[in-house]
């Protein structure tokens, strides 16, 4: 069962479809609020109105992770650090408080062993690292980034393994990884059905066997924010207030 279902057993109290509290939540570890560097906030303009609503649903600290993929986004730790700087600045004097913190959600190929290597990777938390499988073929040396990651004192985070159409109607691959010390992210906006039917019953699976360590908006733009807070009350959105999620101690 692993350790989110020993804790799922421990608490008690059901949540009774109650709305999901995002003050539990607490931390958001997964989005694209720096403008202008991947396919996430267009604009200064839309990264603050979103930070606004991540302050409106409750949320206390937010860790941007903008996307490090060769050919489409081949973002540098210096490109990153410098959105963040600006986010950062554009964010004190529109008077917003949310805490603000910067790190990457990296492409896994091979490009990325140099990179652990070089010690060039933005971790969160305790050395988290946030990491993303290509959407039409599964990867076929993940074992070996794995590893690098891990003997190189980093603690790699799986983003949105419920999205991966070829691990659909399994959670063997994501109880594997966790046995080997890798956590498993789940997207909100999943629960909501915001990536159809197919992707929504795999997340609804993750959280039946435990499955995740960690969950996150991966909100591009404001209407993901939107979406999320119109469906609270959907049965397992609400189920996740019976859950100690990882993020609380980010």
């Amino acid at each position: 069962m692993g350790f989110l279902g020993q804790l799922f057993k421990s608490k008690a109290k059901k949540s009774l479809n109650l709305p999901l509290d995002l003050n539990q939540v607490k931390i958001d570890m997964h989005s694209h609020l720096i403008p202008g560097i991947d396919d996430g906030s267009p604009s200064m303009e839309h990264s603050l109105a979103m930070l606004m609503k991540f302050e409106n649903l409750g949320f206390k600290k937010v860790i941007t992770t903008p996307h490090v993929k060769p050919g489409s986004y081949p973002n540098t730790s210096e490109i990153i650090l410098d959105g963040y700087k600006q986010l950062k600045a554009a964010a004190i004097e529109a008077g917003i408080t949310l805490e603000i913190e910067v790190a990457a959600e990296y492409f896994f190929d091979e490009t990325l062993i140099d990179k652990i290597k070089a010690k060039d990777i933005l971790s969160f938390g305790d050395q988290y690292v946030l990491v993303e499988f290509a959407f039409n073929h599964p990867p076929i040396f993940e074992n070996l980034l794995f590893d690098t990651l891990i003997e190189n004192g980093y603690k790699p985070v799986l983003a949105h393994f419920e999205r991966y159409s070829y691990y659909f109607g399994s959670m063997e691959k994501a109880h594997e990884w966790q046995r080997k010390g890798v956590a498993i992210q789940m997207n909100l906006s999943s629960l909501c059905g915001a990536y159809g039917q197919e992707v929504k019953r795999q997340a609804e699976a993750m959280l039946d066997q435990f499955a995740f360590d960690f969950v996150g908006t991966d909100c591009h733009r404001i209407e993901h924010l939107i979406q999320l807070e119109e469906n609270l009350t959907l049965p397992y959105l609400s189920r996740l207030n019976d859950f100690m999620l990882k993020n609380s101690s980010l």
